[in-house]
């Protein structure tokens, strides 16, 4: 009991001698209670911060999402981001306006693509030495003012090729840190317990504009122009860079890795990877990705060719079949935190890995009428799409989960470039093995391979994961 309440009681207990009726009693309660609380106010403005009882901690996340302002903000900037990512206003301005042959799309795509790998390791040092809301901000900003250089030198007569490579080139360089940075700020934003349920959100609305994002930039390109185009996809990267920026969490400066801290940017990487190939979890949730990297690559290499050539599908049509699996991934993200929370994150990952496997053989197995084969098809969108995103949810939810935040930035970039390399190295095995055993079958591979990726978790720790465990000390 405060000095003030004592002191209050003093008088009270006169008052009780003498005897007072009903209605002095109730003013004696109500000066009790403003007595009190006064006294308590002032005295805690006298007392040391560290003994304030009642002080929140800095960054004490809400218990609904739903109540987290910074969340929502994050997950805003994260639809307006994704939406950008997939408009595809490069390509159509380079078709359309620049009138590009087919290598120098081929150059176009390497040239978005290229950053990956050059710097994709490297990335996740430079996002732990930074604070990460600061690289997604500057990641947003360097991608919209690139794509609006390209409306400025189009009215200016002085639009080529050249400059779009160095467009792609630059936007894919900043991909690759806001890719890195955005996964290992989450957690910061949200309460561990909550990864699962933030990150099937955001997969939520991704899924949406996996469905319209490119639909959108046609019709623009359509009513307006490609210029139109570019111009929108760079204002959703200045929305979503200007949500980023409204985000009131404090985030601390990540420390070194050990006691010391390493010396230079190869030391922070090799141990950064040390500290993945160590971790049991995380080096199964690798060698995983990786092999389904592989059958990404094989069969993202095939699936058009194999659509049109081998089947006879009109490119409308298998458009139409691939926007079924749209719209399974955005019921896979609605399905992901009740699965989870039933299951556990491990069981549903060995569960979903193995769902995309048996999915993924359908592709080879369609033959036959148009019909029949495009039910083949259409059930591999179903039973696939929802169950890869239900995978990729827990996947992340786990690494994020399980990662320091200090070594977040290099996991997260390690786990990036080597996906970007597997697939890489798959597109090239699918050309190698058409030669040998036809694309039917080297379809099949591509599934055999994201089977064994089931098998290599289904053989780990991370099956007996249920709840999202704590982080590892480095």
């Amino acid at each position: 009991m405060s000095v003030c309440a004592i002191l209050a009681l003093a008088p009270v207990g006169v008052k009780e001698a003498h005897g007072i009726g009903p209605a002095a009693r109730r003013l004696r309660h109500r000066y009790i209670t403003v007595y009190t609380t006064s006294c308590s106010f002032v005295l805690s403005l006298y007392a040391p911060k560290g003994k304030r009882r009642h002080e929140p901690p800095v960054n004490a996340a809400p218990s609904s999402l739903w109540n987290n302002r910074d969340f929502l903000k994050l997950w805003a900037a994260h639809t307006a981001e994704t939406l950008g990512s997939l408009m595809g206003a490069l390509a159509f301005t380079a078709v359309l306006v620049l009138e590009a042959s087919p290598q120098q799309m081929a150059l176009l795509a390497a040239a978005g693509t290229a950053p990956g790998l050059v710097v994709g390791l490297p990335a996740g040092v430079w996002v732990d030495r930074l604070r990460r809301r600061l690289v997604l901000v500057a990641a947003d900003a360097g991608r919209a003012l690139a794509l609006a250089s390209i409306p400025a030198a189009y009215f200016a007569g002085v639009l080529r090729m050249e400059q779009m490579y160095a467009v792609a080139f630059i936007a894919g360089l900043l991909d690759v840190f806001f890719d890195v940075a955005h996964p290992s700020f989450v957690p910061v934003v949200v309460r561990r317990d909550q990864l699962v349920e933030a990150n099937s959100k955001m997969s939520a609305t991704a899924s949406a504009m996996e469905i319209g994002a490119f639909s959108l930039s046609g019709w623009i390109v359509q009513l307006w122009s490609a210029m139109v185009s570019v111009a929108v996809n760079a204002a959703t990267f200045a929305v979503s860079g200007l949500l980023l920026m409204l985000i009131r969490v404090r985030e601390t400066q990540p420390g070194p890795l050990g006691p010391q801290g390493p010396a230079s940017l190869q030391g922070e990487l090799v141990q950064g990877l040390r500290f993945l190939w160590r971790h049991p979890l995380l080096r199964a949730l690798s060698v995983a990705h990786v092999l389904r990297g592989l059958s990404n690559g094989v069969i993202g290499a095939l699936i058009l060719l194999f659509g049109i050539r081998e089947l006879g599908f009109a490119p409308g049509v298998l458009g139409m079949i691939f926007a079924v699996g749209g719209v399974s991934s955005l019921g896979g993200a609605f399905l992901a935190t009740r699965l989870t929370h039933r299951f556990g994150i491990g069981p549903v990952l060995v569960a979903m890995g193995l769902f995309i496997g048996v999915a993924m053989l359908f592709i080879p197995l369609a033959r036959g009428p148009l019909v029949l084969a495009g039910a083949f098809l259409v059930a591999q969108q179903l039973l696939g799409d929802w169950a890869w995103t239900v995978y990729d949810i827990n996947e992340l939810s786990l690494r994020q989960a399980v990662t320091p935040d200090r070594v977040r930035g290099r996991v997260n970039s390690t786990v990036r470039w080597l996906s970007v390399g597997a697939t890489f190295l798959g597109a090239l095995l699918a050309g190698a093995a058409v030669s040998f055993v036809g694309m039917r079958w080297t379809l099949a591979l591509g599934a055999v391979a994201t089977l064994l990726a089931t098998a290599v978790l289904a053989l780990s720790p991370v099956r007996r994961v249920k709840d999202t465990p704590q982080e590892t000390a480095t």
